[in-house]
């Protein structure tokens, strides 16, 4: 068997940064559940993005389900979220006891159709149920057109909340991906460009509306000399072991940056000329992480093939997200747009994006790939 090639795995720094921190968290007992190095993780992130405050938990989906409950969210409202996207952009909203709306794409972003979230406006005002909050989602570490969704949200008065689980490090006209919003989140689970092996992150410039997620996060448990509990909480928190290895990972995240924008570059020069081949478009406004190196086929070469081939010869890839209204669970609920997110999934592979690649691993895969033309 051929050495596997990930889609995109954990990667520790090779100075070793992470054991600093967790060697520290061992030394002076600080284990869990809180400890210096996450109010230091907290600081870090929201200073290197421009936030006033951030709030370590968990997960990339506690935090989205805290920035929900933040902006007021609750039974029967409506949230308008993007259909392509990971489920755990939208479960939150059903953990509210809420309604969510599904938004289409558009082909230049691969992310909400802002064009689709209008119309999504004009029919819901019309029936006189005004969404609560909106969900944008930056897709594989690329933005949404955001000038025009924060023109809009505005325009309705309703908040947003970024789930920039794929996008730490990605930029919108020079402006952090996260801090647009009046919530961001990020997720640091296993598999994105830096890793805690698990666990999230809201940021907001409202620090009393952190203050109180965090409150929340920690089964809500008042300020009282025995255990007493005046609202409903959630064990949310991230240890402290947790958030040492997301301190060491901060030190590489340029790095991380750097080596999949060399990997999707790669991608662009070997595969861009195949018949059919469209890489995820790139705009001027965006700078974006490169999470994950996607591909569109519109030849008699199918996705499936490309992933069957792929997996024959240990690689792995998959499907672009499959879309929340063709979704099982979630296809009763309303969808607005046209056929923009089904076609991309439809159409769509992620390609290995794994930072540990090598040179000599992506002129493996590219062959691989390439013999499906031939």
């Amino acid at each position: 068997m051929k050495e596997k090639i990930y889609l995109s795995s954990p990667h520790m720094s090779d100075e070793g940064f992470e054991l600093q921190y967790i060697h520290r968290a061992f030394d002076t007992n600080w284990i869990a559940p809180l400890g210096e190095n996450v109010n230091e993780f907290e600081r870090e992130v929201a200073s290197l993005i421009g936030s006033k405050a951030a709030a370590a938990l968990s997960s990339g989906t506690a935090a989205i389900h805290l920035a929900l409950m933040a902006a007021g969210v609750g039974e029967g409202d409506i949230v308008f979220c993007p259909s392509l996207t990971f489920s755990a952009t939208v479960n939150p909203v059903i953990y509210q006891n809420a309604i969510p709306v599904f938004i289409d794409s558009d082909y230049e972003t691969w992310n909400m159709s802002p064009v689709a979230l209008e119309k999504a406006f004009e029919k819901y005002i019309k029936l006189g149920k005004k969404p609560k909050a909106v969900i944008v989602v930056h897709l594989y570490g690329f933005s949404a057109d955001m000038d025009r969704i924060i023109d809009i949200c505005r325009r309705y008065d309703v908040p947003l909340i970024e789930d920039a689980a794929e996008s730490l490090g990605t930029t919108y006209k020079g402006k952090y991906t996260g801090t647009f919003g009046d919530y961001g989140v990020f997720s640091f689970n296993g598999n994105k460009i830096i890793t805690t092996s698990g666990g999230g992150m809201l940021v907001s410039n409202n620090e009393e509306r952190i203050e109180k997620t965090r409150f929340w996060a920690t089964q809500s448990r008042d300020k009282a000399r025995h255990y007493q509990h005046s609202e409903l909480g959630f064990n949310y928190r991230m240890s402290n072991i947790v958030a040492g290895i997301g301190r060491g990972q901060l030190k590489v995240l340029n790095q991380r940056i750097q080596r999949k924008k060399d990997i999707f570059e790669y991608y662009k020069q070997e595969l861009g000329n195949l018949d059919g081949v469209q890489m995820m478009p790139e705009q001027d406004w965006n700078k974006p992480n490169y999470w994950l190196s996607c591909i569109t086929l519109s030849g008699y070469v199918r996705p499936l093939d490309v992933i069957l081939t792929l997996e024959k010869e240990n690689i792995e890839s998959r499907p672009v997200w499959k879309p929340m209204h063709m979704q099982p669970f979630f296809e009763k609920y309303d969808y607005i747009g046209s056929d923009a997110a089904e076609k991309l999934f439809e159409n769509g592979i992620c390609l290995p994006s794994d930072t540990k690649m090598t040179d000599g691993d992506l002129e493996r895969v590219c062959k691989v790939i390439k013999e499906l033309w031939r």
